[in-house]
């Protein structure tokens, strides 16, 4: 039988961030957020999270509302339509590094502040987004949202997940450089003149294997769905949180167990954990939280029941867990989550 699966949830700073292009230009964050069912009280709790749904949500809202593909956070618009035109003109490319190219030189013409390039060194290629004057804050989380979709674009269009050496952001909060470890399954490393990533230019000769006629599903859903399309399911720390989800309700298994289920020694597991960036402990909690965080949102779970169904002995334990997780009891959360919904 599948085991269920549990969407990983996005840190309450990627909201704060997405939101500046809107909050600079006066627009009413308590409408905007109450649009995507959050409430504006979990911005005040810097450890809080928000489902992935709720932030594709507020992602095609802040679209709509903007008239803006890149919600506001450049001194230019992107007009509406250009991520469609782009996908049209890039499944026609025979590789991924005429993708690339084709792909920046689009949206170079579009761009003022910013300039995607693709360079290729020897065995190494870098996706670079260079800068035409200083960055600020807005523009940080511009290039950071533009080089995360060409990545998830990249993939989607020769169907399989490119690994990454790293990730080069510049000077940030040391969270959603944890955030950006995740979702990019690669170290990151701090570089002032450049924001983007880093991988093997042997993947620049993959054919492209999309077609018209797969595009128009994936319109569908991107670019908010590039969220969740291609993370890697078969990494080590995603196959744990599955084998993890089963045992939820009962004593997870520990570390050894695992390893058995597995197949591979404990010490392989925490070598190749450690490469992951991740803890066996932290996996265990972050399913925890994110399950929680699923639950508290159907009103019909008591705060018992959700205890009970996390493995946890007593609601009393949970609750001090979820508050250690969230910065707020989960009676608190519950609260604002059905306001803003």
């Amino acid at each position: 039988m599948t085991s269920p699966v549990t969407q990983h949830t996005v840190s309450i700073l990627q909201v704060q961030h997405i939101l500046l292009g809107a909050r600079q230009r006066g627009l009413n964050m308590s409408v905007l957020l109450r649009r995507a069912g959050i409430s504006e009280e979990m911005l005040a709790a810097p450890l809080s999270r928000v489902t992935q749904t709720q932030y594709a949500r507020l992602i095609r809202i802040l679209r709509r509302t903007l008239r803006d593909e890149l919600w506001g956070l450049c001194s230019q618009p992107l007009r509406m339509g250009s991520f469609d035109q782009a996908c049209r003109l890039l499944v026609n490319c025979k590789t991924l590094g005429e993708a690339f190219q084709k792909g920046f030189h689009f949206y170079h013409l579009l761009l003022s502040d910013f300039t995607p390039r693709l360079q290729r060194e020897g065995d190494v290629a870098s996706v670079r987004m260079v800068d035409a004057g200083d960055r600020d804050l807005l523009l940080a989380y511009a290039e950071r949202s533009f080089s995360f979709m060409a990545y998830g674009l990249a993939c989607w269009l020769v169907a399989r997940r490119i690994p990454l050496l790293e990730v080069v952001y510049p000077s940030m909060d040391g969270h959603l450089g944890s955030e950006a470890s995740r979702l990019f399954h690669a170290p990151v490393i701090e570089d002032g003149a450049w924001i983007g990533y880093r991988f093997e230019s042997r993947w620049l000769d993959l054919p492209i294997v999309q077609t018209a006629q797969s595009l128009q599903e994936f319109l569908q859903a991107a670019p908010a769905g590039l969220l969740v399309k291609y993370r890697d399911q078969a990494r080590l720390s995603e196959r744990i949180r599955r084998l993890l989800r089963k045992h939820l309700a009962s004593e997870m298994p520990s570390l050894e167990e695992v390893s058995a289920a597995l197949a591979i020694t404990p010490q392989t597991l925490k070598r190749r954990l450690r490469d992951e960036g991740l803890g066996f402990q932290a996996i265990k909690d972050n399913l925890r939280r994110d399950v929680a965080i699923e639950f508290l949102s159907d009103p019909q779970l008591t705060l018992p029941d959700i205890a009970n169904r996390l493995g946890f002995a007593e609601a009393s334990s949970f609750q001090r867990a979820f508050k250690a997780w969230t910065g707020l009891a989960p009676g608190v959360y519950r609260l604002r989550q059905l306001a803003g919904s």
